[in-house]
C-alpha cells in the first residue's frame, strides 16, 4: 500500500530529540516492515505555542497552501497514495493538510495518537480545538497510544474507528548490548533518564530525590543520564546520594548504559507513556516507576516491574525498597521485562498492528463510502 505521511506535531527531521519524533520514526519503519511504501507527503509543522484565533486562521491557511501544492505535486508525478496517514494530532498542532487532501482525491484517512483536552474547547485554542475534531471526524481509523487518550477520544470518535495502538519500538541494539553483570557483593544499580528542564521532568527529579531519602540507609549506587537547564538543580537534589551525571547521550549510546545497571527508576510525571520504559524493559532492567498515563499499558505491573501512584513519594520509596529488600527479585522482574517487549513491543509486532491498522480503516472507509447518499 502507499501511505502518505504527515505529522504537525513536529516532523521526522525535526532536529530536536523527543519521544514524539522517535515514535513518528518507529510509525514510519514499522510500515515498512510490513511492506508498505511510505512518503512523507509534507515537513509543514502546525505546532504552535501560543493561541489565539487570529494566529490558528493564519496556521491553517498556510497549511491550506501546502496542501494545495502537495496536490499539484503529486498531480504532476502522477502519484497517488491509497491512504493518508497523520501521526499526532491535537488542539496545538491541528491537520489541515490530511483531510484537505483525503477529501480532494477521495482516500482514506488515519490517524494515530491524538488527544483531546475539552477544556480547550472555548478560549485561545478553540479554532485548533475545532479543526482537531474535524480531522478526527473525517479519519476512517483512529489510534491512541493509550487507554486514557483512547477514553477522551470516546467522546468523538465511534467505538467502530477508534482503537489503542500500544507503542513499540526497534528492540535490537537493547537485546544485543551484553548485559554488564553486578559483582556478587556490589549495591544496586539504579538509573534514571531524562530531559532536566521545569515542568513534568523537574517533579519526576523531585520526587525520586525525595523517595531515595526515604530509603533508610539502604545500598544502591545511582546513574542519571540527560541535561538541560535544570541540571544545576538536579544535581543539587542528588548530591547527598553519590549519583553520577552522564549528561545526555546519543541513541547509540543509550544500549550500552541500560545493560550495566539493574533497575529504572522513574516517576513519570504527566508522561504519555515513556519510551525509556520500552528501552529498559528490552535491556533486561527491572522497573520501578509511576503509574501515569500509558505507563502502565507498557509496563507489566508486578511482572516487569512495580508502579507508583502518580506523586505519591511514599508508594514509590515502598516499591523501590520491596525490589531492594527482595534477593534476586529485580533479576527475574528484568528477564521477565525483556520477555514482555519481546512479545508485545518489539518492532515486528508492531508491524502486525500497524497493518491491521490500516486495513481496518480501508474497510471503514469502504462501508461509509457506500453508506453515503450518492
Amino acid at each position: 500500500m502507499r501511505i502518505a505521511f504527515t505529522a504537525p506535531m513536529k516532523p521526522l527531521d525535526d532536529p530536536v530529540p523527543s519521544g514524539d519524533r522517535t515514535m513518528g520514526r518507529l510509525i514510519v519503519r514499522g510500515l515498512e516492515q510490513a511492506g508498505h511504501e511510505v512518503r512523507v507527503a509534507s515537513r509543514f509543522r502546525a505546532w504552535r505555542a501560543e493561541g489565539g484565533i487570529d494566529a490558528q486562521r493564519a496556521v491553517e491557511r498556510e497549511a491550506l497552501r501546502e496542501a494545495e501544492a502537495v496536490a499539484r505535486q503529486w498531480e504532476a508525478e502522477g502519484y497517488r497514495p491509497d491512504l493518508f496517514l497523520t501521526y499526532h494530532l491535537y488542539h496545538k498542532a491541528p491537520d489541515w493538510i490530511g483531510p484537505a487532501l483525503a477529501d480532494r482525491l477521495a482516500l482514506p484517512y488515519a490517524v494515530i495518537e491524538a488527544s483531546r483536552a475539552p477544556k480547550r474547547q472555548a478560549g485561545a485554542w478553540e479554532h485548533g480545538f475545532a479543526a482537531a475534531d474535524a480531522a478526527l471526524h473525517r479519519a476512517d481509523m483512529v489510534a491512541a497510544l493509550h487507554r486514557a487518550d483512547r477514553e477522551c477520544l470516546a467522546e468523538v470518535v465511534p467505538d467502530a474507528r477508534l482503537t489503542v495502538l500500544a507503542p513499540f519500538l526497534d528492540e535490537r541494539p537493547f537485546i544485543d548490548a551484553p548485559r554488564i553483570p553486578p559483582h556478587a557483593d556490589a549495591s544496586p544499580r539504579l538509573l534514571a533518564a531524562g530531559m532536566m528542564r521545569e515542568g513534568a521532568k523537574m517533579a519526576s527529579y523531585r520526587l525520586l530525590a525525595e523517595a531515595l531519602g526515604k530509603l533508610d540507609g539502604r545500598p544502591f549506587v545511582l546513574t542519571i543520564a540527560g541535561d538541560g537547564p535544570g541540571r544545576a538543580e538536579v544535581e543539587a537534589l542528588f548530591a547527598r546520594h553519590g549519583a553520577r551525571f552522564t549528561g545526555a547521550l546519543t541513541p547509540e549510546e543509550m544500549p550500552a548504559l541500560y545493560a550495566a545497571h539493574d533497575i529504572l527508576v522513574w516517576p513519570a510525571i504527566r508522561e504519555a507513556f515513556g519510551f525509556v520504559f520500552l528501552e529498559a524493559q528490552a535491556a533486561g532492567l527491572a522497573i520501578v516507576g509511576g503509574d501515569t498515563f500509558g505507563v502502565p499499558d507498557v509496563v507489566a505491573e508486578g511482572v516487569s516491574g512495580l508502579l507508583a501512584p502518580e506523586g505519591d513519594v511514599e508508594a514509590f520509596a515502598a516499591a523501590l525498597a520491596r525490589l531492594l529488600d527482595t534477593p534476586g527479585l529485580s533479576a527475574r522482574m528484568g528477564a521477565a521485562a525483556r520477555a514482555h517487549v519481546l512479545s508485545r513491543h518489539g518492532l515486528a509486532a508492531g508491524a502486525r498492528r500497524l497493518d491491521a491498522f490500516l486495513s481496518h480503516a480501508l474497510r471503514n472507509f469502504a462501508a461509509r463510502a457506500t453508506a453515503s447518499p450518492q
